[in-house]
């Protein structure tokens, strides 16, 4: 049986990511984020919706570069730490002791100690409501080395544990179930 329910946002879990931004070191900033996704793959785009009164907002407008760094139950507290804390009062790079590093394309610093950072650069900001959202094309990726398949090239996030979001919670990733195409494959 089904009961009705007020229309929301039940969409979970969802990726909980870091998004650095900022053009130089006196400026940069991180915001945790949870609405994030992908859109298309070629060209490779994706979205961040962001509230207008969030510090990193401006600094993302103006510039037109973020980089979404994906996380890890490693990184849970610092997660959840620079999305309940303002960059108007705190150096999150800092206070959380994550290290900004140069990324190859964009301005914005990547997180070295997430294990996959995606730079991008704003192609549209579309107002929405409570949040904008930055649509954005993926300009360069940087991947973990050890992440990487040798066999393969395939890039094995799951080896990292990563971490997701669900109704104001985070959790690890259970145990893997199938396969794109399972469910059709010949035994």
């Amino acid at each position: 049986m089904k009961t009705a329910f007020k229309p929301g946002t039940l969409i979970y879990p969802l990726p909980a990511v870091m998004v650095s931004c900022g053009d130089s070191p006196e400026n940069y900033n991180i915001l945790t984020i949870a609405w994030t996704g992908t859109v298309c793959t070629d060209p490779p785009m994706c979205y961040i919706s962001v509230r207008r009164e969030r510090h990193s907002y401006d600094l993302i407008r103006r510039t037109g570069e973020f980089v979404i760094n994906l996380t890890t139950e490693a990184l849970a507290r610092a997660t959840d730490w620079c999305g309940v804390n303002s960059g108007r009062d705190h150096d999150k790079f800092k206070e959380m002791r994550l290290t900004p590093e140069a990324g190859q394309v964009v301005k914005a610093p990547l997180i070295a100690e997430s294990p996959l950072n995606i730079e991008c650069r704003v192609t549209e900001i579309k107002e929405l409501g409570s949040h904008d959202m930055f649509l954005a094309r993926v300009v360069a990726i940087d991947a973990e080395e050890a992440l990487i398949d040798k066999g393969t090239g395939a890039f094995q996030l799951n080896h990292a544990r990563p971490l997701a979001y669900s109704h104001g919670k985070y959790y690890g990733l259970g145990e893997k179930i199938g396969g794109f195409g399972f469910s059709v494959k010949k035994k």
